[in-house]
């Protein structure tokens, strides 16, 4: 199981010579469509630019399961979700959604920094509380098998 975070249609310029998607470009469209959840927890662009709160990403991992080609449309879902005091750790997967063939995906450990000065920083009790009730409500939709970062946390 997982949570549907958006839709996207493969552009023809970030096809490659091989005529399918350039391999930066899962983590693009990855970046862009976390963006929705990180809007969802009061931590992306908006927070950045009022607060100098946001995340960082600092590891990452993806796999490239099946080409996909201009034209394709991809459904990205989120497959695991947790956090400690200062980090993030998800996973999402890339679906291609005629096939619902799995194309590709990505976990991450991103970091909460204060941008003012450029250091970590813990999550603010609200921020806390919007994500354990994300957690709550959605983790039976959560796979926590073939995590790369499992125990990366300190809980």
């Amino acid at each position: 199981m997982s949570i549907h975070i958006a839709s996207q249609i493969i552009k023809k310029e970030w096809t490659d010579y091989n005529s399918h998607m350039n391999m930066a470009y899962y983590v693009l469209i990855f970046d862009q469509i976390w963006e929705n959840m990180l809007e969802k927890f009061k931590m992306g662009e908006t927070s950045a630019k009022t607060s100098n709160m946001s995340t960082m990403v600092v590891e990452t991992h993806t796999t490239y399961n099946n080409e996909v080609k201009e034209g394709d449309e991809v459904e990205i879902n989120l497959t695991f979700f947790d956090h400690d005091k200062k980090r993030l750790h998800y996973k999402l997967e890339m679906i291609e959604k005629s096939t619902k063939k799995l194309s590709a995906t990505i976990e991450m450990i991103s970091l909460y920094i204060d941008l003012s000065k450029r250091k970590v920083s813990e999550f603010e009790h609200e921020k806390i509380k919007i994500m354990d009730e994300f957690i709550n409500s959605n983790s039976p939709k959560f796979k926590n098998e073939n995590l790369v970062f499992l125990g990366k946390l300190k809980k």
